[in-house]
């Protein structure tokens, strides 16, 4: 066999035939690798795939139900209902964010309902799975079987002796083939082979299998490799954490067999555990009738579901000629607009006051339909007197100070009297058909002006 030399980028898997400083596709420089690759006859090439036979689309059985159920409740609702049985997902998050933590727990949930699992893992010694185990998992389940490993050669071959229905690989940069071209560990062109094996294992029509990748992230906070890693998968799924905070929030940026959800996770010493009333845990539980200044409620949209979330200000005075406006859970330039609003159209001064806003729990703020409470929670802070606990903010406030109207309006109002609160403030319009909702006031405004008026009776 002839062997021919070419240039790799390690970057972005670029190839030339001669060494290049700066790579053309990505602008990386000195990241071309000489690589050596054998070049077979084209009359001794074996044919590597049988032909299938063509089927027509109504008469191919859809497996809508054939989904693997792990009980942790979040997780099943971001899969959009469970794991499918012939699925391939990667999930990524930033070092520490509880990765390895979240999939330990749902390799011990679905060993419990009856199925095998192989984890194997690049990064971490057996030891290590085990002592993170021995501390999150009240009792290890015998059908998980653990690989410490870096060739996904000798991961195949264990899925043939074992035959898992579930194979989750920690982290996919870590793996290489021998099969494919000569490259290093995490190369573009490793981890598209090793994905690609992987896809092969997970839609195989005979023996199908649930597939879970770990991803590595980028300093930029994205999944690190090519972009074709993403579409290659059914599901990708993102852990967002915010350092210190124990709050970890699932994302499905991608999902073949479901809608684009949220879900919430505590990270704390027994592991990750799902928050399954998210409206329970980003509220303060307070006594009936005690009343605390700077609160203000509201509900927001996170996939297909609502959720009640406090908005907590705090007001002081400021001694420096620039008052201090801090946002933690929302961006300052909103944070400011909406200080501009409320000083313009509410008629409350705050060029001499710092202004601090967060969310109970840590919930960021992501949408518009939260700033009528932000504000509302500010002039409960100025004013020094609390609002009810069974009252909620939901609108939009332009800068007209007229209260705007926010999508699925009907959808928190529901949230809200489910979780037993008497009264809501929304703008004018918003409810265009006849009520049906019985157990909660619905008072519809037209200005923030009126809504201050309306609380405060003035």
């Amino acid at each position: 066999m002839k062997k021919k030399t070419l240039y790799r980028c390690a970057s972005c898997g670029f190839e030339s035939i001669k060494w290049l400083g700066k790579c053309p596709t990505c602008s990386q420089w000195n990241t071309l690798e000489e690589i050596s690759i054998e070049l077979k006859n084209a009359g001794t090439r074996a044919r590597q795939t049988s032909k299938k036979p063509i089927k027509k689309l109504f008469e191919i059985v859809s497996n809508k139900n054939d989904r693997i159920i792990t009980g942790i409740n979040e997780f099943d609702r971001v899969m959009g209902g469970g794991i499918v049985k012939d699925s391939i997902s990667i999930i990524t998050a930033r070092p520490g964010a509880g990765k390895s933590t979240l999939l330990l727990q749902i390799s011990d949930a679905v060993a419990q309902r009856g199925y095998k699992v192989i984890y194997a893992s690049g990064e971490e010694s057996d030891s290590q799975i085990k002592n993170r185990a021995d501390r999150i998992l009240k009792k290890i389940h015998e059908s998980i079987w653990v690989l410490q490993e870096t060739s996904l050669d000798n991961v195949l071959d264990a899925v043939e002796e074992i035959d898992p229905d579930i194979v989750i690989i920690d982290s996919i940069q870590t793996f290489t083939m021998e099969s494919s071209l000569p490259a290093r560990a995490g190369s573009p062109t490793q981890t598209m082979e090793c994905a690609n094996a992987l896809l092969q294992i997970a839609k195989n029509e005979k023996r199908p299998r649930v597939v879970i990748i770990v991803g590595q992230m980028t300093k930029s906070d994205e999944l690190a490799g090519l972009r074709a890693l993403e579409h290659l998968v059914d599901t990708v799924l993102i852990i967002e954490d915010d350092n210190d905070e124990e709050l970890r929030v699932l994302v499905s940026s991608k999902n073949r067999f479901g809608g684009i959800e949220n879900g919430f996770f505590q990270m704390c010493e027994r592991g990750i555990i799902s928050i399954d009333n998210p409206s329970e845990f980003f509220m303060t539980k307070r006594e009936e009738g005690e009343i605390v200044s700077g609160s203000a409620l509201t509900v927001i949209k996170e996939g297909t579901r609502s959720i009640i979330t406090e908005i907590e200000s705090l007001v002081s005075k400021s001694f420096t000629p620039y008052p201090t406006r801090i946002g933690e859970t929302l961006g300052k330039d909103k944070l400011n607009t909406l200080i501009s609003i409320l000083e313009q159209r509410g008629g409350i001064s705050l060029y001499d006051k710092n202004v601090i806003i967060k969310t109970t729990g840590g919930m960021k703020i992501r949408e518009q339909g939260i700033n009528l409470a932000v504000i509302m929670s500010i002039v409960s802070s100025v004013k020094q007197q609390g609002i009810e606990s069974n009252i909620a903010f939901i609108g939009d406030v332009g800068l007209t100070g007229e209260l705007k109207k926010v999508p699925s309006l009907e959808s928190r109002v529901k949230e809200l009297e489910r979780m037993g609160f008497k009264k809501v403030y929304v703008p004018k319009g918003s409810f265009l058909k006849e009520n049906k909702l019985k157990k909660i006031e619905i008072i519809e405004l037209k200005t923030l002006i009126d809504v201050i008026k309306h609380i405060y009776n003035n």
